[in-house]
C-alpha cells in the first residue's frame, strides 16, 4: 500500500507542476491573460505541498525520484494536450528515467535512512 500511494503522489505531483507550468506557458507564450498565470501559480503552489506526503522521510530521495516523474510526465502531457510526438530517443529516455525512480524510491534498504 506504501508504494501504491507514493506512486499516486508522484502523479499528482507532476500533474499539479506540470499543468501549473503550462498554464503560465499559455499565459506568457500564448496571450491567454493573467487569469491563467494565477492559476498556474496556485497549482505549482499546491505541488510544492504534495511531496511531504510521501511516506519516505529524505527530501532528496523524494525529489530526486520525483525528478524522474516529471521526465516522463512532461512528454505524456505534451502527448495528450499539445498532441507532441515523441521519438524513440523521447521514450527509451523517459523509460530510463522511472526505472530511476524505482530505484532510488523503491528498492530495498538495510534499515539506514
Amino acid at each position: 500500500m506504501t508504494v501504491a500511494r507514493s506512486i499516486l503522489l508522484f502523479l499528482l505531483a507532476a500533474l499539479a507542476e506540470i499543468g501549473g507550468a503550462w498554464l503560465v506557458w499559455q499565459c506568457w507564450r500564448e496571450n491567454r491573460g493573467l487569469l491563467w498565470i494565477a492559476a498556474g501559480v496556485i497549482a505549482l503552489g499546491f505541488y510544492g505541498f504534495v511531496a511531504t506526503f510521501q511516506p519516505d522521510q529524505n527530501f532528496g530521495r523524494i525529489l530526486a525520484a520525483y525528478g524522474g516523474v516529471f521526465v516522463a510526465g512532461s512528454l505524456a502531457w505534451g502527448m495528450v494536450v499539445d498532441k507532441f510526438r515523441p521519438d524513440r530517443y523521447d521514450v527509451i529516455g523517459a523509460a530510463i528515467c522511472l526505472v530511476g525512480v524505482a530505484v532510488i524510491m523503491y528498492a530495498p534498504r538495510s534499515g539506514q535512512q
